[in-house]
């Protein structure tokens, strides 16, 4: 099994939402985060005063899913939620060893 942390633009949500779906995830955790990357940041001026903003919101999205289900899902957020600007995100992959559903006891993939 893979845990898949995927930070993306808080506009891209719904598409995510829908590839998740399509993709036969059996659930996820959206997170709202700030942070900062490569973006550097933009400046801004208010009323004569200038202002840099370097510290940006997006959305994370955390889901175990199996390694084939894994490999499909990263494909497709590759395809849909990429603008190809700085900014877009990162997807970070992990391995997971064991999942307990606390309510029946039930591990690995049937806990999903």
């Amino acid at each position: 099994m893979k845990k898949l942390e995927i930070i993306i633009r808080p506009e891209k949500v719904a598409a995510m939402k829908l590839l998740l779906n399509e993709c036969n995830a059996k659930g996820a955790m959206f997170t709202r985060i700030s942070g900062y990357g490569n973006q550097r940041g933009k400046k801004f001026t208010y009323h004569g005063t200038s202002y840099f903003e370097n510290i940006f919101q997006k959305t994370k999205v955390e889901t175990v899913v199996d390694e084939e289900t894994a490999n499909l899902l990263i494909k497709r957020v590759l395809e849909e939620i990429a603008t190809g600007e700085v900014g877009d995100g990162k997807i970070f992959v992990s391995d997971i060893s064991d999942v307990i559903r606390i309510r029946t006891g039930e591990t690995g993939i049937q806990a999903l």
